[in-house]
């Protein structure tokens, strides 16, 4: 690859549900040629689709209005601090407020993303090839990362390209064979492209020139893009993770039989956990691979604080990866955890 070149398509204007992109574009871009990726505001593309819902241009009815359409959107709520809330989408995006937009469309209306975007870009596709284009197509939006400040846009939809630039098999300078190495291309570009668009320019397509193999092929679209939750290490915000724990540890499940013996590292940082947390007079006495828990007197209400403490032990020692189960000496009150 040569190098690439990356050009605005100026002159589309509004756009309105049930205008054709392919004639718009085509209209304002008469010098698209094959091999070029087109990389599409998904705004002009939920516009063309009539993907817009109406609300009040202001007051507390239009944030009621919006909190519905979000509703509409979101399959789960992945975290949320004061107004903001990062949801996965229908499609399987995760973004802030499932990718609602209120900006470069009028103060009556909220713009949805495209119900799919894939089959969108695969309309457009084949709109142009109709036309006798061959491009790559990539609808694209614009998002947040965790962990870094700024926007960046994103491949939301895809055709005519392929997703992944796959490096997995090739050997690098040094002799080493790459094993993970999947470039997520189609993100890259609908980047390259956003940077000749802009937010406030009305330029809502770029066209990224010399990026071998687009249009040859339909391709698997931007879905391949989405991490299974299987794989997704990061799947929560903290608070929902930390109600997701407490669920968990009100229906603490028993040790699987034949498991070995806890390691004591992970015991003792299980019971530096709850110092300083158990009620004044309970004695936990680990020894190895169990606990032995003594209540500070035989009281109803020092067996419920003692029972309570009981279960912060075993909480906390699942924390540490570690499950248990407990035996209870009715004669003497103590209670003993093994952890494994």
């Amino acid at each position: 690859m040569d190098g690439l070149e990356v050009l605005p398509v100026r002159g589309i204007g509004d756009v309105t549900a049930g205008d054709d992109l392919a004639a718009l574009i085509t209209t304002n871009a008469p010098w698209l040629r094959d091999g070029d990726v087109l990389v599409v505001t998904s705004k002009i593309v939920s516009k063309a689709e009539g993907r817009l819902v109406e609300v009040p241009a202001d007051g507390p009815e239009r944030e009621a209005a919006r909190e519905r359409a979000l509703a509409g959107e979101t399959r789960r709520v992945v975290a949320r601090r004061g107004p903001t809330a990062i949801v996965q989408t229908h499609h399987g995006f995760v973004m802030a407020a499932a990718g609602i937009d209120a900006s470069n469309v009028d103060k009556t209306h909220l713009v949805l993303l495209p119900a799919d975007p894939d089959a969108s870009a695969r309309a457009l596709y084949d709109a142009l090839l109709k036309r006798g284009l061959r491009v790559g197509v990539i609808v694209s939006d614009t998002m947040g990362r965790a962990w870094r400040n700024g926007l960046t846009d994103v491949a939301l939809g895809a055709a005519g390209i392929e997703p992944f630039r796959d490096h997995r098999g090739e050997i690098d300078p040094y002799g080493n064979e790459l094993q993970l190495t999947q470039m997520a291309v189609i993100d890259e570009l609908a980047s390259a492209g956003e940077l000749v668009k802009g937010k406030c320019d009305q330029v809502p397509v770029a066209v990224v020139r010399g990026y071998p193999g687009a249009g040859a092929a339909r391709g698997a679209g931007a879905v391949a893009l989405l991490r299974d939750a299987a794989s997704d290490m990061f799947s929560l915000g903290t608070a929902e993770a930390r109600a997701a724990g407490l669920r968990d540890a009100a229906t603490l499940p028993d040790a699987t039989a034949g498991t070995g013996p806890a390691a004591s590292e992970a015991i003792a940082r299980a019971l530096t956990t709850v110092a300083g947390m158990l009620a004044e007079g309970t004695a936990v006495e680990p020894t190895p691979g169990q606990l032995r828990c003594t209540p500070p007197d035989v009281t109803a209400a020092g067996l419920m604080r003692f029972g309570a403490d009981v279960h912060r032990v075993r909480a906390a020692l699942t924390a540490e990866g570690l499950s248990s189960t407990v035996t209870y000496d009715a004669t003497t009150a103590i209670v003993t955890i093994v952890a494994a």
